[in-house]
């Protein structure tokens, strides 16, 4: 047992502990004090380190649908059966459109639509999200395939679509399962929808020429070669364009009277929804019906009176493991980058608007599984790159889906079509698919009232949206995805570097009904509203940027003190400029302490020269300037710092030390949540002045005698002993009940209510206890709580919020304001 001092004898009869107990708890010793120890290298390597409950919870997160298949019923099955059947009637044709986007046979765009609602729902997070060919990501595979081809003609179109995607599925499913799903956070919505924009109108300018019959227009070249190109053919058009026109025309009249339909009968809208819904397979099923009775003898498609899609092998003739030799890997992979990107922005972004609508949330790291593992098994039946899909997500969720097990019944019908329908697809017009694709892509672009909300919510970005349509429209949509993206990041950047750190004043805020408010016009009703009204002080901005009532007053918070918080945290990227306005601010508003520092005129420093020869130096308002006292930080935005930081804190503390010499200039830190954050700065000297603190030996719960920093031991008080700072973390007030015992391995802070400021500038809380008869307490009996430390003895210049940073450096600092 260790022996204690008289001080620490003192305390324990003072707070009621019996002489020979020790506390189990390594922040605590035995005369009750509590001291901060520093996280170590071993608790981030216990952090870090996988457990068994970690990895049955990563098992677990895997395969998500052992969360709900137990639980599967009948009411749920019924809406994933309409769900999934109203899906698979729109997929089965727009799959077929979108394949020929990717300079595809039809059939691969149903052999990648199959794979993906086959193997999605084991994966799902999201009960909405449908994986398939996507016009998108058909447009870009097919861009690859025509550039592979141009250097290499003997490569098939197959072959180069499907180890594309299988070298994505690989690194998305490695992305997954590794949990770096985060990555998508780095693609804010403007580049998205300026990357769907720009995709949109590419995709609907380069169908408009099969939708008009215009024969050698190559829907390849840059969008707005395209669109001069098919303004030039168009006295070229063929019959296709009547085809196309009235499809394109009939698709929307649909979409409308359905709308109109379901505002005017509200108890028929569902049944005007489907209607809508399986518009697309009206107007195929009527134009195969226009072709079939025009085209009805012809066996060769080039023979037809307009272009028709020819013949669909049935089943799957494409399957088989995919071509991975180094010649198609080295051509394909500058590609790569782009697919990954893609695929990524789409699924998450899909998936993410759909969740929050319908009240879920999706894990990104797990999406990234299910399309990893969607897109590297497609290849082995046919399947080229497959994504979410925002028009058939839509019309899931709107179908009423339940669950992700719908995928199932659509992937039935899509392998339904593969295997029965196939001979009548021949008769299916190119312009009806043309028509299609238009239709479907048109949703993607970003209407012009989301426009003008992107412009009142931040109109530096509604530069970069216009810059990524504008890029993809003149260049590729390549391009464009990583203009947006690119630019993004360099204004992310550039915020986070010139973020603006603010010097706050403190004023009184008062809570007082509205109309009370309303009816004290003069000073004698304001003052007694004031006395019944509960107020608090909030610091402000002294600049006043962020306020817009200009009778609102605004106190500096006190003389030679000043409270500087920081705004998007503290970094190497913008520490400089921080600490920069800090000491112009200060320099600005403070005097030396030593006035007549520099003797001689030759003495002053070159950037502190003083007044011109024959002017007096010690003018009035320089004299009338206070000193400078303390610095308080508010960290309330700051996570963690770095080391450029850390020293840049180091040399503007030896720079003030030096302006305020020989006085030594407090540092407080307030709000600081991070341990590592406090560890850091405690490294770097701040958190303990060791120039006025004393070194203590003491025993811990293990016997070990360690010496521990006790704390300042100047500028708390007018009679400051030893004992007097040992008492100062567990209570102020000597009215101590001995009906209550300090639970065991009770350590610092916890929640409660806060008591700012104790008598020696110090934070504590006061939290809930249960009561024992057989023990004395370990502070004051506070209406049923007892009071703990927030922060140890050994850190006294972190504190709880700025008000109580604030009242410790008046008190340590003694600042005394002349009447």
């Amino acid at each position: 047992m260790a022996s204690t001092s008289t001080a620490g004898d003192r305390i324990k009869k003072f707070l009621g502990i019996p002489a020979d107990e020790r506390l189990n708890d390594t922040a605590y010793y035995d005369d009750g004090s509590f001291v901060e120890s520093e996280p170590t290298t071993q608790d981030f390597l216990n952090e870090i380190r996988p457990t068994v409950q970690g990895t049955l919870n990563y098992l677990r997160e895997l395969f998500p649908f052992v969360n709900w298949i137990f639980h599967y019923n009948l009411t749920w099955l019924l809406g994933d059966f309409i769900a999934g059947v109203t899906v698979g009637f729109v997929v089965v044709p727009q799959g077929m459109a979108y394949a020929k986007l990717a300079n595809l046979a039809p059939e691969y765009g149903l052999y990648t639509s199959f794979v993906g609602f086959l193997l999605y729902w084991a994966f799902a997070t999201s009960k909405d999200i449908t994986i398939g060919a996507v016009a998108v990501m058909s447009t870009i595979v097919g861009n690859i395939i025509a550039n592979v081809q141009k250097e290499h003609p003997d490569f098939d179109a197959g072959d180069i679509a499907r180890t594309l995607a299988f070298i994505c599925g690989a690194v998305l499913l490695f992305l997954g399962l590794i949990r770096f799903g985060f990555i998508v956070e780095f693609i804010p919505i403007v580049a998205i929808s300026a990357f769907m924009t720009g995709s949109a109108i590419s995709i609907a300018a380069g169908q408009v020429s099969t939708l008009m019959g215009i024969p050698n227009i190559n829907s390849r070249e840059e969008t707005y070669k395209v669109i001069i190109n098919t303004l030039k053919g168009l006295p070229n058009t063929h019959l296709d364009a009547a085809m196309g026109l009235t499809a394109l025309f009939g698709l929307y009249f649909i979409r409308w009277f359905c709308t109109q339909m379901g505002k005017r009968y509200p108890r028929q809208q569902r049944a005007w929804f489907f209607v809508s819904t399986l518009r697309m397979v009206f107007i195929i099923i009527l134009y195969i019906l226009v072709s079939w009775l025009v085209n009805r003898h012809v066996k060769d498609p080039k023979k037809a009176h307009f272009k028709i899609l020819g013949h669909v092998p049935s089943g799957f003739q494409h399957k088989g493991a995919p071509r991975l030799d180094n010649e198609i890997l080295s051509a394909i992979s500058g590609d790569i980058p782009t697919t990954i990107l893609v695929l990524l922005i789409e699924h998450i972004a899909i998936s993410k608007s759909f969740g929050r609508v319908n009240n879920y949330i999706i894990n990104p790291s797990q999406e990234l599984v299910a399309i990893g593992f969607t897109n590297l098994l497609g290849p082995f039946l046919g399947g080229y790159p497959a994504t979410g899909s925002f028009s058939r997500t839509a019309i899931k969720a709107k179908a009423g889906v339940r669950t992700p097990l719908a995928g199932i019944f659509t992937a039935v019908l899509v392998l339904l079509a593969l295997y029965a329908l196939t001979s009548v697809f021949f008769y299916i017009p190119n312009s009806a698919l043309a028509a299609m694709i238009i239709h479907a892509v048109g949703d993607l672009i970003t209407p012009p009232r989301e426009v003008y909300k992107f412009w009142l919510t931040s109109p530096l970005e509604v530069v970069i949206f216009f810059a990524g349509v504008f890029v993809s429209i003149f260049t590729s949509i390549e391009n464009g995805i990583y203009v947006t993206v690119a630019a993004s990041g360099a204004v992310l950047l550039w915020r986070i570097a010139k973020s603006p750190g603010k010097f706050l004043g403190q004023t009184e805020i008062y809570t007082a009904p509205r109309e009370l408010v309303r009816g004290c016009k003069d000073s004698g009703l304001t003052q007694s509203l004031l006395q019944k009204s509960e107020h608090h002080t909030a610091f402000l901005s002294l600049d006043r940027d962020d306020l817009s009532n200009p009778e609102l007053q605004i106190s500096t918070p006190w003389p030679g003190i000043f409270v500087y918080r920081f705004g998007e945290g503290l970094n190497y990227v913008n520490s400089a400029k921080h600490l920069d306005n800090l000491t112009i601010h200060v320099f600005k508003h403070t005097r030396r302490t030593e006035l007549n520092k520099f003797e001689k005129l030759g003495d002053r420093p070159w950037n502190d020269p003083g007044p011109r020869r024959g002017q007096a130096f010690l003018t009035d308002e320089l004299v009338a300037r206070p000193t400078l006292r303390a610095i308080i930080l508010d960290f309330s935005a700051v996570n963690c710092i770095d080391v450029t930081a850390a020293q840049a804190l180091q040399d503007l503390r030896n720079q003030f030390d030096r302006y305020a010499h020989p006085d030594k200039v407090e540092w407080h830190f307030a709000g600081v949540s991070n341990r590592w954050t406090k560890r850091a700065l405690v490294a770097s000297g701040f958190g303990v002045d060791s120039s006025r603190t004393v070194k203590v030996q003491r025993e811990n719960y293990k016997g070990d005698v360690q010496e521990v920093d006790q704390g300042p031991l100047v500028a708390i008080g007018p009679s400051v002993s030893a004992s007097d700072i040992e008492a100062v973390p567990v209570g102020t007030s000597a009215s101590g009940s001995t009906d209550e015992k300090r639970p065991e391995g009770d350590g610092g802070a916890t929640n409660g209510d806060v008591e700012k400021g104790n008598a020696n500038g110090e934070d504590i809380s006061t939290v809930p206890t249960a009561t024992s008869t057989d023990a004395g307490a370990l502070a004051r009996d506070a209406g049923g709580k007892r009071l703990v430390p927030v922060f140890g003895i050994n850190r006294p210049f972190f504190h709880i919020d700025v008000a109580t940073a604030l009242k410790s450096a008046v008190r340590t600092t003694g600042v005394v304001v002349a009447e």
